[in-house]
Parts: structure tokens; sequence; C-alpha cells
């Protein structure tokens, strides 16, 4: 079966791609950078932990934002609730993992 509309795609999906990869280069940059600081042995401020930490929720963030799109904003409205609620507990989760991550990172260089 062939739709003959064309589908445009969502206005916020191409922010969302440029945000998501924006964040992904932020982080891996620093996390090479931090491993190229840390060769010699030296400790690393707790505080520039903050950024592969806002970079990765930055990730995460447009992850969800996409996959809301994905799934969500183009299901039909007779589906539309049961993806709703999908969404938020994958939404709930991802979130609570990342909470989880870096709430152990925080302990872990506290504990020492």
């Amino acid at each position: 079966m062939t739709n003959s509309e064309p589908t445009s795609p969502h206005p916020l999906r191409k922010p969302l791609l440029i945000a998501e990869f924006t964040a992904l280069a932020v982080l891996l940059a620093s996390m090479g950078w931090f491993s190229s600081q840390t060769s010699d042995g030296q400790t690393i401020s707790a505080g520039w932990l903050l950024i592969p930490a806002f970079a990765s929720l930055g990730v995460f963030i447009s992850f969800i934002g996409l996959m809301y799109l994905r799934w969500v904003a183009s299901a039909e409205s007779g589906n539309r609730f049961k993806h709703k609620v999908i969404f938020s507990l994958l939404a709930v989760t991802l979130i609570g993992v990342w909470i989880y991550g870096i709430a152990n990172t925080w302990f872990s260089l506290t504990a020492s």
C-alpha cells in the first residue's frame, strides 16, 4: 500500500537532531579531554564533570523528544493514548537511569 501524500517531517525534528548530535559531540570531546588530563595521574575537579553530565542530559532529552515525534505525534488518534502511556514509561525510565548514573558518579567522587 503506497501513500500518495508526501509526508513532511515535523518542524522540531531537525532542531532535535542538531541538539542531540551537538550534545553527543560535546560529551565525546569532554571525555577525550578528561582522559588526556588524567593520563599523568592528576585528578579532575568535580565541577568539570558538569560538562559531560549536562551533555548526556542533552542527548537523553533530545532522544526522548525524537522518540515522542516518532511514536506519539505520528500515531493515529485512536492509538494515541496507548502510545502516550508507553512513551511516558520509557521517558521516565530513561531519565531515571540518567539520574541514577549521575548520583552514583557523584557519590563515588565524594566517598574518596
